[in-house]
């Protein structure tokens, strides 16, 4: 079963307080380079894994999905997407990734915004997605990038000329990666670029787009306190086809 941080009272009003979850969409800087590698979302009946408090879900929604289905280990993400959604074509369900199946061939598009990397078996989710979905459909997902994890976030030093350096730990080693966030010990697991990229074909996919992102100059003008992602990837995020 996948680590259920969500749901531990000081994690969740920590995890409430973030821009991208007071805001939504428009308070994560990433969204408008997910926009751009999203398909056309009009009549598509869609997975969303990992929905969180249902943002995406109501997006594709008012832009034109048929139905909308969200998942999320959390109950308490579950409990605030619904009271935060009026939409009988959007249904939430608590969920474990871990062991998640789904119908096959029943979703036109899947997607996920930073989970995948609480998720253990990657391989097997991966080819579960693939069978999922029907030919021809997307999947996209976003995931923490892979140096931003291994260089373990509190771990830095200034260079001599006071910029930030950021250390790669053990980038070649996978597997479990703990640190803290509103909590103790929040398990994550490390793969590599190429092993994440290598699942994906080996289950079928067929890769469409990979970006390591970085903000804008513009988005770094309204907040400063990105500057620091240019230093190093903070996240990766991925567009396949089935």
């Amino acid at each position: 079963m996948a680590q259920n941080v969500y749901d531990n009272p000081d994690f969740f009003a920590g995890y409430s307080q973030l821009p991208r979850q007071v805001h939504g969409l428009a308070g994560a800087p990433e969204w408008l380079a997910i926009q751009a590698i999203l398909p056309d979302v009009k009549g598509k009946r869609i997975v969303d894994m990992g929905c969180g408090f249902g943002w995406f879900a109501r997006w594709a929604r008012e832009h034109g999905a048929e139905t909308v289905t969200g998942l999320d280990v959390s109950e308490k993400m579950i409990a605030r997407a619904m009271a935060d959604t009026s939409d009988p074509a959007i249904r939430y369900e608590v969920a474990d990734l871990e062991v998640l199946e789904l119908p096959e061939a029943s979703f036109d598009f899947a997607y996920s915004a930073l989970t995948f990397h609480y998720i253990k078996d990657f391989d097997r989710l991966v080819r579960m997605v693939h069978r999922s979905l029907r030919p021809g459909a997307c999947f996209v997902f976003t995931i923490e990038h892979p140096i931003y994890m291994a260089a373990m976030h509190p771990c830095w030093w200034s260079d001599k000329d006071g910029r930030k350096t950021w250390p790669v730990n053990r980038y070649a080693i996978e597997g479990e990666r703990r640190t803290n966030w509103f909590t103790d010990g929040v398990l994550k697991y490390h793969r590599t670029i190429g092993t994440t990229l290598n699942t994906l074909i080996t289950a079928g996919f067929a890769i469409r787009h990979v970006e390591e992102f970085a903000p804008t100059a513009d988005q770094i003008t309204d907040n400063p306190g990105l500057a620091e992602e240019l230093e190093r990837p903070m996240m990766l995020l991925i567009s396949a086809k089935r």
